[in-house]
């Protein structure tokens, strides 16, 4: 039995970064990771390695669309071996330097499954009791495959094993149009395959505005080969010709032949296992703890963050709330209360999003403004042949406050930020509209549809209301 302050169970950005925190508070902390290396689902494989992938399909992709710029660089040659070791290299260094970082603070770290024995003791492995007078839980998610999508074929795959690149299928079918799906669809249409997205909503990335949506479609629906909205897998089966699938929809049903099965339909809560019935924390019907906007769990010592939570799934939610945990252990008076969550889906053109968006202002009956400029009056999106972009301001009429940002192009997820910044700061729209910002830059789309809800827009003509 040994003792901590405060115990971390989960090494993803979450809980990394409340260990961290934590350690340079002067707390002692102890580190549970059922996995030898740092970084959790994010790192290990979720959002660096598809990010660095989706790098590769995007040097693909801007080869062959060179073409028609005067420069041809014929067919990429794809070495899926030194493709797939870049990737993991990638991954390597960033685990490699989490370790140090974890060392230079002086982190007790442990690696094994964490369950616990009580309100403020957890075993590793049922081989070693550790004692605390705080917890964070941050154990994060797993694919979530249905009962009937459950195979062990080696040709149904989940996120997890796309990202392994074991081959490039001919033929794939991704179940599921969210980010993921259609992040990983991207990979495989640039490296050769034929993909087909089905979706069993009326469109892809429910809950993202349309019209950000549409742009994205209109792309996807270069480099894929079919997309299905309002359709869903039925069922499937090996054959000696690949997998045999029937999609169904209001049209009846068809069966189709793929090598390759993506299951993309999101995520679960990992905290199956935990002992959570020993302690006091409270769970909902899908696994999530319910939480305070402390992030304080029904078990006064313990805390949760991240996915296990519930709420959107990103990486940097969970970091900032394993911070905000850390700061009220320590005897803060705060809380997660940010007036903003950006997210970004990285396909090609990128789509990003903080604040409130226009769909959810209509859902709540909200009176708002919105202002857009089309990247096609960007002189920098024309550079880049990349002019199908579009910024957009959701502004309050009467305060005349940026409630949200959206933007659909090239970059997308490095531009939102500036909204980020506006929005919590509340600053009014004409701030950003007299903020000078270089030319030419993506960058100015953001100062000019501010421009646009003044009406003095530079680069496109508003008549004046």
């Amino acid at each position: 039995m040994t003792d901590t302050d405060l115990v971390v169970i989960g090494g993803g950005p979450g809980g990394y970064s409340a260990a961290f925190l934590a350690a340079d508070k002067g707390i002692s902390v102890t580190l549970v990771s059922d996995e030898s290396q740092l970084g959790g689902v994010c790192l290990q494989r979720g959002c660096i390695p598809s990010k660095a992938l989706l790098h590769l399909a995007k040097l693909i992709s801007e080869t062959r669309e060179a073409k028609a710029w005067g420069l041809d660089f014929g067919e990429p040659q794809i070495d899926l071996d030194r493709l797939r070791n870049w990737k993991n290299d990638v991954v390597r260094k960033m685990t490699g330097g989490l370790a140090q970082l974890c060392k230079q603070r002086g982190i007790h770290l442990v690696t094994g499954r964490a369950r616990f024995k009580s309100s403020d003791t957890i075993s590793v492995d049922a081989t070693t009791s550790l004692k605390f007078k705080h917890a964070i839980i941050a154990v994060g998610s797993v694919p979530a495959i249905p009962g009937d999508f459950a195979s062990t074929s080696p040709n149904i795959m989940d996120s997890t094993r796309a990202l392994d690149v074991e081959s490039i299928p001919g033929r794939l079918l991704v179940v599921g149009g969210g980010y993921i799906g259609l992040e990983m669809g991207t990979v495989y249409a640039a490296l050769g395959s034929q993909v087909a997205v089905v979706e069993m909503t009326d469109g892809l990335l429910p809950g993202v505005d349309r019209d950000l949506v549409r742009i994205l479609q209109v792309n996807l629906k270069k480099k894929f080969e079919s997309i299905s909205l309002s359709t869903r897998l039925k069922s499937f089966k090996d054959t000696s010709q690949g997998v045999q699938v029937v999609l169904e929809n209001e049209g009846g049903t068809t069966e189709r032949i793929f090598d390759k099965v993506l299951i993309s339909v999101g995520r679960k809560p990992n905290t199956q296992g935990l002992g959570l019935a020993t302690t006091r924390v409270g769970l909902d019907g899908q696994g999530f703890i319910h939480v305070d906007q402390q992030l304080r769990t029904s078990d006064p010592g313990i805390f949760a963050i991240g996915d296990a939570v519930g709420g959107a799934m990103l990486a940097h939610k969970a970091s900032h709330e394993g911070k905000v945990a850390v700061q009220v252990i320590s005897g803060d008076s705060v809380e997660f209360g940010q007036r903003t969550l950006p997210a970004v889906v990285f396909t090609d053109p990128e789509i990003a999003w903080c604040g409130l968006t226009e769909t959810e202002a209509k859902a709540q009956g909200l009176e708002i403004t919105v202002a857009k400029f089309p990247w096609g009056a960007s002189g920098r999106a024309t550079t880049l042949a990349r002019n199908d972009g579009l910024t957009k301001l959701i502004v309050d009429p009467k305060s005349q406050r940026i409630l949200g940002m959206g933007l659909v192009g090239s970059g997308a997820g490095e531009l939102v930020a500036e909204g980020v910044l506006a929005i919590e700061a509340g600053l009014p729209v004409h701030d950003l509209a007299k903020a000078i910002h270089p030319h030419p830059t993506l960058s100015e789309t953001v100062m000019e549809a501010a421009e646009v809800f003044a009406g003095t827009p530079t680069h496109i003509y508003k008549k004046p209301r």
